[in-house]
């Protein structure tokens, strides 16, 4: 008895002993017809299949549709093609392979998703494992869409440039649903606006595929540069429509185009080497023009070029200065260019703008003003004149300064006052009749006061009156808070002849204001803290009757 089961046992302990080999990696050990739990072997080189079916929006099975297969950045040259049922079968595919499978049709959406190979069943390797694709929904490309592109001023937008992408144009329901990482199903179709304004867009899924898929269609409509220089006429157009949406609208989708800028928004000036243009910015650095440079001006929106209406003043505004204007940059722009070199170091100008935006019909009017100048390189400023207005018309005090009278002082280039401090004129001559200069005589330069007659700005806001009625600006003036004119009321009590006038601005003597350090500057931003002296003063007649 022993025998026999020792005979029986030796030939399972033999086999036990070898090395069993799987030369066709089946995971079974060679020579096994009908393997079992001790015939199984791991195996080396374990290999799965992937399979699927593919149908249309409608359900129905689609024969024909090209499967192609990629394994991570090379493809495999595997393909499958789906059976009249829209199956289709891949064998021999690496387990734990990461691919992405094509779905490729004439006249459908074509879908790429990913899914892993299982390449184990619990901890052990196995052979065999699928990756199941499937059911996969394809939209057909058979339908057209239409949009009616319209210009901000509603007429059709011919020749605008229009995308439509198709999103979620197919579907798929992985049985191994964890193992996908993404489905992509778009399609993309351009056109171009014909002379109706209307954007065709053929071969695209129909509005009931795409509410059956729950897709979307994605426009996009470029802004419109109907003449091509670059700068477009209206901004650009970005809706979003489900598939739903597009079964209950009509075949021809209105797209009106915005303005180039919000159309609520009124026409104004953004930037520019004058600031004052924008609004309230008196800073004479950032007002400041070079004598021969243009003056810039950036507007928000383009206006009409035969709108733009330009008036240059002087300080005074008593006439026009000649200009040239021009519009560029499609209506965001104009240069403005004084002509004859009119435009001089120090002096002040005044400059009235007026335009229509050629989208929404709103007008910019303003006057600013600016300085001649160049900021890098400051002047002194000194005094260029004395002037006195005359009040008497016939007889000998025609001729004079008498008391009462208002004296006019103009500096070489505009300069302002600083809050709570004003500087004062002192005569260095004799203002009461007593043959001396100072003493106790208020105005007189030295006196035992100190005190003197207070100079305050006078920035003109019309021309020097020479008739009745007196002359009109050419325009209302923007005061800028710097003048070149400044004036006092002379109160000594003795007439002056106007040539032998000697005077001193004080600006040496002017105190610092509650502790502060601000003083007189010019517009190069200069403190002025030195007296200044002039000589002589001119003649402003009695306005004519």
């Amino acid at each position: 008895m022993k025998k026999h089961v020792l005979m029986a046992v030796l030939p399972l302990l033999a086999w036990g002993c070898g090395s069993p080999t799987d030369a066709d990696n089946d995971g079974v050990a060679d020579g096994i017809r009908t393997p079992n739990n001790v015939s199984v072997v791991v195996p080396s080189t374990p290999k799965g299949t992937v399979s699927g079916q593919v149908l249309g929006t409608n359900l129905q099975p689609l024969e024909g549709v090209t499967v192609a297969m990629t394994i991570g950045s090379q493809a495999t040259g595997k393909t499958a093609t789906t059976d009249p049922s829209g199956n289709f079968v891949m064998t021999d595919v690496p387990a734990g392979a990461q691919v992405l499978l094509t779905f490729s049709k004439s006249g459908f959406a074509t879908l790429r998703a990913t899914s892993t190979v299982p390449s184990a069943a619990g901890t052990v390797p196995i052979n065999n494992g699928n990756a199941s694709f499937g059911p996969v929904t394809l939209a057909q490309l058979n339908s057209t869409l239409r949009f009616q592109v319209v210009t901000p001023q509603g007429r059709p937008a011919v020749g605008a440039k229009g995308t439509l992408e198709v999103d979620r144009a197919g579907s798929i329901l992985l049985s191994n649903y964890d193992q996908a990482s993404s489905v992509v199903s778009r399609v993309i179709v351009e056109a171009t606006s014909d002379g109706e304004g209307v954007l065709t867009f053929n071969g695209v899924p129909s509005g009931t595929e795409m509410a059956r898929l729950n897709g979307n269609f994605n426009l996009y409509v470029a802004p419109l540069d109907a003449n091509g220089d670059g700068i477009p006429e209206s901004g650009g157009y970005v809706k979003s429509y489900s598939g739903a949406a597009i079964v209950g609208t009509s075949v021809t989708t209105l797209v009106p185009l915005p303005y180039a800028k919000p159309s609520n928004v009124a026409l104004a000036v953004e930037g520019g080497n004058v600031a004052s243009l924008k609004g309230v910015d008196n800073d004479p650095l950032r007002n400041m023009v070079r004598p021969g440079e243009s003056i810039y001006v950036y507007f928000n929106q383009p206006v009409q070029p035969g709108s733009l209406l330009v008036r240059l003043t002087d300080e005074y505004a008593k006439e026009s200065l000649p200009v040239t204007t021009s519009v560029t940059l499609g209506g965001y722009s104009a240069i403005i260019t004084p002509t004859g070199g009119i435009i001089q170091e120090g002096k002040e100008y005044n400059i009235f703008v007026r335009a229509v935006s050629a989208e929404g019909g709103t007008n910019y009017s303003r006057t600013g003003f600016f300085f001649g100048g160049d900021q890098s390189t400051p002047k002194a400023v000194s005094i260029a004149e004395l002037r006195y207005q005359e009040t008497s018309a016939t007889g000998a005090t025609s001729t004079q300064i008498n008391p009462g009278e208002i004296v006019y002082v103009s500096f070489s280039a505009p300069i302002s006052k600083p809050a709570g401090a004003t500087v004062q004129v002192f005569f260095d001559g004799d203002i009461n009749g007593d043959s001396s200069i100072g003493g106790t005589t208020v105005g007189e330069l030295n006196n035992v006061y100190g005190q003197g007659f207070n100079l305050f700005i006078d920035e003109p806001t019309r021309p020097y009156a020479t008739r009745t009625p007196a002359e009109n600006p050419v325009f209302s003036i923007t005061p800028s808070g710097y003048s070149t004119r400044y004036s006092f009321v002379y109160a000594g009590t003795s007439a002056l002849i106007p040539s032998q006038v000697k005077l001193v601005v004080g600006f040496a003597k002017l105190a610092p204001v509650f502790g502060s350090n601000e003083s007189y500057e010019s517009i190069w931003g200069q403190p002025i803290e030195s007296d200044l002296r002039a000589e002589g003063a001119v003649i402003q007649p009695v306005p004519a009757p």
